[in-house]
């Protein structure tokens, strides 16, 4: 198993090609997503899960769903969305770019995984990690029932 990456890069600047994609998915909706960079340097921001619902409507008349998908894989499957979305304290943002939630590690993990494999193709080394990885494991649902039954007991038993 890939161990998770602890250290934050910050947030991943926008290159001229994540402009240029995120305008090709502007042009095709009524109005643009102020989550999608606009200028190289503007943060790149993971979308929320489920956002295609509402960015689905958005789409001008005329215009089929497909081309909207393929605009959005090449965004969403670039490498600096994989970046940004691998970074230890990344969030999920609406369309207004506001924070919705954290990513999943489960979710990190595969978009590390992703900004690897296109470094590999372009033939460049990974990045060299600052400290030793560490790999999260989130509790079962056991565990946290568990913890919390003994801290209720801790809590109430008599003081000697």
């Amino acid at each position: 198993m890939a161990k998770l990456w602890t250290n934050s890069r910050g947030p991943i600047p926008a290159s001229d090609i994540d402009v240029r994609r995120a305008g090709a998915i502007n042009a095709l909706l009524v109005s643009p997503l102020e989550i999608l960079p606009k200028e190289p340097g503007d943060p790149v921001r993971p979308l929320a899960v489920g956002i295609w619902h509402e960015i689905r409507p958005l789409l001008k008349p005329g215009i089929g769903t497909t081309v909207l998908r393929k605009a959005m894989g090449s965004y969403l499957h670039s490498k600096r969305y994989y970046l940004a979305s691998a970074q230890p304290d990344a969030m999920r943002h609406d369309l207004d770019g506001r924070p919705v939630g954290e990513i999943s590690d489960q979710d990190r993990l595969a978009a590390q995984e992703s900004f690897l494999t296109l470094l590999k193709r372009e033939g460049k080394e990974a990045p060299e990690p600052t400290e030793a990885p560490v790999v999260i494991a989130a509790p079962s649902k056991a565990e946290l029932i568990r913890a919390a039954l003994l801290n209720r007991r801790a809590s109430s038993a008599p003081a000697n």
